[in-house]
């Protein structure tokens, strides 16, 4: 396995680095073995335009693109997401719920290659921001999806930005699962790229299941992980959690949730590519 490289590094590796990046296109200066500002510059160009993470350091995803013209995997940390490590992040969860639905929630993200340290955790934390009890949960009645008096979700039945179409549509497809999937058009898409055509939408329920909440939750965030990994490398939660909510609703529980598997999970390579969602 190669060296992990950034800034300050030298040796023959940061001169085969340098060789690489000038060969694609992105010459850094001088091939002398020195990772300084021209190599790190010419780096982050390399990175940005092959959809990696433009952090200026070059891993095994880095590496892989450079050598082979294809983008490795990102180092995984799913062997060390178990209920006694999960426990410390929903630390007001039961653990016979943590034990009962973290496969399904592992599952997914292994189904769409998220198993980095970063997009792990911000699993996780969404999971605690939407539902601290770690259980797939159907949205509840409130004051913005229903007007006083009305029927249920009657606020969600004209949204054409969820690809509602009226009643019952309002209901039908509120908020389900880990992620809360809400709307037609997103249960269309959920149900797509689930390969099971048209299930999701004949039978909403569906994305309450633990192991369909586990792959829902998986897909939407490799939608969206680019965009988020960027937030987070730039500690910016606020901004990844609007990638994945839309506003800041659970945000305190987010944080905290991602602060404290942060310090927590020991921190392999950070540099990951943007991973285009797999076939489930």
């Amino acid at each position: 396995m190669r060296p992990v490289l950034r800034r300050g590094s030298t040796g023959h590796e940061v001169a085969r680095l340098q060789e690489l990046l000038a060969r694609a296109g992105f010459p850094p200066g001088p091939i002398d073995g020195r990772f300084g500002a021209a190599t790190e510059a010419a780096l982050v160009a390399f990175q940005r335009a092959h959809e990696l993470l433009a952090d200026g350091v070059c891993g095994p995803i880095t590496w892989s693109m450079l050598v082979e013209g294809r983008p490795g995997r990102p180092v995984s940390v799913l062997h060390r997401i178990d209920v006694e490590f999960v426990a410390q992040l929903f630390p007001f969860t039961a653990l016979d719920a943590l034990a009962r639905n973290l496969p399904h929630v592992k599952a997914g993200l292994e189904a769409v290659g998220l198993v980095d340290k970063p997009m792990v955790l911000a699993a996780l934390a969404t999971v605690r921001a939407e539902s601290e009890g770690f259980e797939p949960v159907e949205e509840a009645v409130s004051r913005f999806n229903t007007s006083p008096g009305g029927r249920p979700f009657d606020l969600y039945d004209q949204r054409a930005d969820l690809g509602n179409e009226g009643p019952p549509d309002g209901e039908r497809f509120k908020g389900r699962g880990f992620v809360q999937l809400t709307g037609r058009a997103n249960y269309a898409w959920a149900s797509r790229r689930l390969g099971r055509g048209e299930e999701l939408l004949r039978t909403p329920e569906i994305a309450n299941e633990p192991a369909t909440a586990g792959l829902v939750l998986g897909l939407f965030l490799a939608e969206r992980q680019l965009a988020i990994k960027e937030a987070l490398f730039e500690g910016d939660l606020r901004r990844a959690r609007r990638l994945v909510n839309g506003g800041l609703h659970g945000f305190d529980r987010f944080r905290d949730a991602y602060r404290r598997g942060e310090r927590l999970l020991p921190d392999p390579v950070w540099t990951f590519r943007s991973e285009r969602p797999l076939a489930v």
